[in-house]
This record gives C-alpha cells, structure tokens and sequence, in this order.
C-alpha cells in the first residue's frame, strides 16, 4: 500500500500540540450528573451485541470528532456500506484544542460528540471522569485478538473497555546512515553502543548530535517505559507515583550521561531548526514512533536515501520497546444513539475496508492482520533506500512490554513537566532532581482533584 506522507506529518503534529496541552482538569470520580460526567440521553446506556446491528438497520445520524486526515474518507465510505446513518466530520483542533473542546463540553454535559478521537495517554482521564461509554456491553470485548497486546492493554481502563485501537507507534530508531558511515558508526544495539556514537558524532563535528532533547514528557515516558519504569499505578482513584523506581533511574541515568556533557541538541522538535538539522545531517537519530517515516518523506527531503529504520537500542541488546503515541476512538456517553455510535466504531477501527482507508493515509495500524500482510511488509520505499521498514517496525510491535499505565491526569501532569523535570535539560542537571520535582507537584495536583496520591 502506498505511504502517504502529508498525513502522518499531521498526526505527530497532533501528538505534540496534546504533549503540551494546558491543564484542563478532569474530576476524579462521579457519575454523569457530576462535573466531569458524561450527562446526555446515553449516560446510563445498556445494550448487547444484538443491538449494534439492529442500529445499523434502523439509521440515524451520528458526530464524529477527529483530526485523523482520513476521517472523512472513513466515514464516506462507512455511508456508503450503510446509507441510512449520517456520519457528520469535525475536526475541532489536534491535540491540545481537541481535548479543551472535549472537555468542556463534557463538564456542561452537552455539545459532545457521539465518537471521538482520544490519544492512549488521555483516554484514561476522560474514562475515570465517567464521559465514555464501557464498549463490553455490545460484546466488544470480542475484537481483542484484532489488534497488538500494547493497543488493546491502553484501551482497557480497570473493568472497563473505553475505546478501540485506530492506530500504534511502537519505538524505534530512524537513523541518518551517510552519518554513521563517514563516522565509521555502526547501528548502536544497546544504549551503551549509542553514547558512544553519540560522543564519536559530537567530536567529529561539534555542531552535529546524536539526537535532540529539549525535555518533553511525551518522549520520556516512553523511554523510562523500555526501561523497565513502571511510575504510575492506578488502582480507581488511588494513585501511587514513583519516578524514582528502579527503571525510571535507570533510563535517567544513562540519559544524565548525555545530558550533562552536552551531547544532545537542545532544539526542540517539530521546529523550523529540527527539520533544517535533519536535513542537513546535524541530527543523525531519531527515537520516536513508527508513524515517523511519513515525517522525513514528507519534510526532510535532503535525507532521501540516507535514512534507515533499526530497533531501539536496548539496555541489554533486546528487542524490547515501549509505545510512542497512538490513538483510539470512543463512545462518549452524552450520545443519543450509543448503539449506532458504537456500530460505527466497530466498523471504524475494525473492519478491512476502514483499515485499508487509513493505511492507504500513511497510519501504521494496531491490527495484526494488517501489519502481517506481505504487501505492507514488502514495502521497500526509495526513500530509505529500498528497506523493508516495516518489517523492522511490525517486529518493534511485537516486542512492546506490558504493563505500562498512564495517570488519569496526564494531560495535567504533561503541562507541568516544563517546570518541574524540564528545568534539569535547561540546567543540565540531574534528571533525577527533575523528576521527583515533577513528583511532588503531581502527587499535591492528584490529591486536589480528588484522587489519593501515595498514601
């Protein structure tokens, strides 16, 4: 299938807008008659499987939110295979201005849309504040064996299912392999092979990194997640935080030795300078999702031909990795037609045409039918100089390591990372300092809202 650049250019752009989102607080616990509830006629919705086909049947006319550039290819064609529902499109902001809008329409308990896009990361919060619909009622909970182990684990919130997978972003390195040759560097298998590559770049050119860090929580719970940090447990609104546990330290440890010495470049991603040193070389590795090939196809075209897809190094040469960004659907519980809403989502994120719409885009799906087919794995782009890259990056899939749980305020806990932990990258300081700031302030925001944080 043809990758499709300009569309996943416009995901990661979303990814990072939610990254630093402003905090919009959600309440901890209550019903849909609480602020935060999820009010309207499908508060207290139940149904069965049954259900979904006879909506289907019946018709009517849904709202969807999305920023995904094949959302409104989805929906024509979901009309098309059923043309008594009506499928209305709105992009209402990526990221940060899709979550407000989201939110405040949630908390006055109208304007909310039937089904909406929601990032693993967030979904949780808005699952905890009672706004979505559990989907297990309409016998979802069947489709688990759709999708990877990792999507399907962020889609699950306690007993609940709150949404299903659109798409994934297991990690992975995408490498400028013209600046390894001349560096005589070969691909790095463990963090230790990377810091010294990363030494050998900066030496030989001192206007050249390895990578570039200017502190993002987006970035860095994936990596303290390869490494074994498991920070947040969440057990309903009791919440423990520990960003000092053993595999928090020691991503932050390694990350310290290139930090402090200055190995990493402080520009911060998606800007005019990153996009101007990727394309001149000055950036030679990216550790990010597998939505970044459409990235560099799309706006590094000095880099054709030059970069490469790997694993991530690992602390032990092994395959294991961790999530970077993604994104489900869900049902929101102010929809007045919850069994028609959750029909569209089934046929959205599960059926082969839809799939196929988004692919088509340029997304790198959560299904495994798909990644396993041998016309997406054959896909040899010129771009990266004939490589069969999703191979790499299907094989990535396979090795995510479970376990891992978001905050139910996370889109808070992001917009205070600059403050606390951001403050180390500024300093070139130790992290560890950073993220036990970062911690306090979460544990006093938690128990505000209601939660009960380390007790």
């Amino acid at each position: 299938m043809k990758r499709s650049t300009s569309t996943i250019l416009t995901k990661a752009i979303a990814a990072l807008a939610a990254a630093v989102l402003s905090a919009a607080t959600l309440t901890a616990c209550g019903g849909s008659s609480a602020p935060g509830g999820g009010g309207g006629t499908g508060a207290g919705a139940t149904g069965s499987a049954a259900d979904l086909d006879a909506a289907l049947q019946k018709g009517g006319e849904l709202t969807y939110w999305t920023w995904t550039p094949t959302g409104q290819a989805q929906a024509d064609a979901f009309m098309k295979q059923h043309p008594k529902v009506r499928v209305k499109v709105v992009n209402a902001g990526t990221g940060g201005d899709h979550y407000t809008k989201l939110q405040n329409a949630v908390k006055a308990g109208a304007g909310a849309p039937d089904v909406a896009q929601v990032e693993y990361y967030a979904l949780q919060q808005f699952a905890i504040s009672d706004a979505l619909l559990d989907l297990k009622q309409y016998g979802l909970g069947g489709l688990k064996d759709l999708y990877t182990p990792s999507t399907w684990e962020a889609v699950n919130v306690g007993d609940g299912l709150y949404g299903l997978p659109q798409d994934s972003g297991p990690m992975i390195m995408a490498y400028n392999k013209e600046v390894f040759d001349e560096n005589g560097i070969d691909v790095p298998a463990t963090w230790e092979e990377y810091i010294a590559a990363a030494k050998k770049i900066h030496e030989a050119d001192p206007k050249a990194y390895i990578t570039n860090d200017a502190g993002d929580p987006g970035f860095i719970n994936p990596l303290i997640w390869q490494a074994g940090g498991r920070p947040y447990q969440v057990d309903g609104t009791n919440v423990r935080i520990d960003l000092q546990d053993e595999g928090t330290k020691k991503w932050a440890g390694m990350w310290n030795r290139l930090l402090q010495p200055g190995l990493l470049s402080d520009i911060p991603s998606w800007s005019d300078d990153w996009y101007k040193a990727l394309n001149n070389g000055d950036i030679a590795t990216l550790i990010t999702g597998a939505w970044i090939p459409g990235i560099l196809e799309s706006s590094v075209e000095q880099g054709k031909g030059k970069w490469r897809i790997a694993p991530v190094p690992s602390y032990d040469g092994s395959p294991d990795t961790s999530e970077n960004g993604g994104s489900s659907q869900a049902v929101l519980k102010q929809s007045k037609n919850p069994a028609l809403a959750a029909a569209f989502l089934r046929w959205l994120n599960s059926s082969d045409e839809s799939i196929g719409v988004f692919m088509e885009g340029g997304g790198f799906p959560s299904t495994v039918k798909q990644l396993n087919s041998a016309e997406f794995l054959g896909e040899t782009p010129e771009y990266f100089g004939g490589q069969k890259i999703n191979e790499v990056m299907v094989k990535a899939s396979q090795h995510v390591t479970s376990g891992w749980r978001y905050l139910p305020f996370q889109v808070y806990a992001n917009s205070a990372f600059a403050d606390t932990a951001g403050q180390s990258y500024i300093k070139r300081g130790d992290l560890n300092a950073g993220l036990q700031a970062w911690q306090a302030q979460l544990v006093t925001y938690g128990n505000q809202q209601g939660f009960t944080v380390n007790k």
